[in-house]
């Protein structure tokens, strides 16, 4: 079985904006963040495509990852994730073609195949919402083909891109993109730090699926998972008042900025919305160093994963920056 030792540990940043800052200061955070996890040893860098959300910063997702492979060295920088039916197949290639070509080896494309935002603001993001349950496959497949080496007669090529090879993983919160993920020999992540109730079905279906490729010669399951670290379990559990605050303003339909933690939630959810937020943080960990490690442990044997992204809502960039130190720290204690 895997430990936490073994796993390799990645970052999920949507570049907050917070109560009183800015997006620009959002972006120095991100970068901060960035080069701080590069040091800490963590492997990858992944940014989300979301579109009208006031608290995110990270709609223009292609910009924003040149930006931070651009402030570091090493890490892998890429996209978790794009949203497809946002976009022509060739754009990305493009896109990501020009990435890798700036910063070779580092760059991942993640894909997605919701669109990231509401129904008013996708139609203003594709137009034509024309759609079958075949167009996220067909548009996976074009896209892989276009950053393929590029066949002697192929009239269309997407330059940069054809031959970048950039390595293409599937992104999902259902068992589609984990099925789809095993046909085609692609790496797959879970979105269990939003909807963990079909973890382990996804896990079982990518590996059940998988077929080996010229991409992987065995399944791959990176899972993502929310974590809350500070120094006493009474300190996370208090800054956690910050992600239970943003989630009950998203479940009303007023999503917001990152607001500062609570020394209570009495009287700011009812209990609908606390039993919303205990199902879609279902799997978070949320504690101090012991807490912590302990609960990365049990994930990883519970889940088998090859690799967990880590994500978390913090006010102050100073917390989130240690939280990822104590989790590095359990990883290597």
């Amino acid at each position: 079985m895997p430990t936490l030792a073994d796993t390799p540990l990645s970052v999920l940043d949507l570049a907050p904006v917070r109560q009183g800052g800015t997006i620009s200061d959002a972006f120095v955070n991100s970068v901060a963040l960035a080069r701080h996890v590069e040091a800490l040893g963590y492997k990858r860098f992944w940014l989300a495509e979301h579109h009208n959300m006031p608290g995110i910063a990270s709609s223009a997702t292609a910009v924003l990852i040149g930006h931070i492979a651009g402030a570091t060295s090493t890490i892998r920088v890429g996209s978790g994730g794009v949203m497809l039916p946002n976009h022509a197949p060739i754009i990305i290639a493009e896109q990501f073609g020009t990435l890798e070509a700036l910063y070779p080896g580092r760059i991942d494309l993640g894909l997605g195949r919701a669109p990231g935002t509401d129904p008013l603001t996708t139609r203003a993001l594709r137009r034509d919402l024309a759609d079958d349950e075949n167009a996220f496959p067909r548009n996976v497949q074009e896209l892989l083909a276009l950053l393929a080496p590029a066949g002697e007669l192929q009239r269309v090529r997407a330059v940069p891109g054809s031959g970048s090879n950039v390595p293409v993983w599937l992104l999902g919160s259902s068992t589609f993109s984990a099925q789809l993920s095993g046909m085609l020999g692609l790496p797959f992540a879970f979105a269990s730090h939003f909807a963990p109730q079909r973890l382990m079905e996804a896990i079982e279906v990518h590996r059940h699926f998988f077929k080996p490729s010229e991409y992987l010669d065995k399944p791959h399951v990176m899972v993502g998972l929310p974590v809350i670290a500070a120094e006493s379990d009474e300190r996370a559990n208090y800054l956690a008042t910050t992600t239970f605050q943003r989630l009950i303003n998203l479940v009303r339909g007023r999503p917001t900025v990152l607001v500062p933690p609570v020394e209570s939630m009495d009287g700011l959810w009812d209990e609908r919305e606390e039993a919303y937020v205990g199902t879609h943080l279902g799997v978070a960990v949320i504690g101090g160093p012991e807490t912590v490690k302990r609960r990365l442990e049990d994930f990883v044997q519970q889940t088998g994963a090859d690799e967990l992204i880590i994500t978390s809502d913090f006010y102050d960039p100073v917390d989130r920056l240690r939280s990822f130190e104590i989790i590095m720290e359990a990883k290597n204690g």
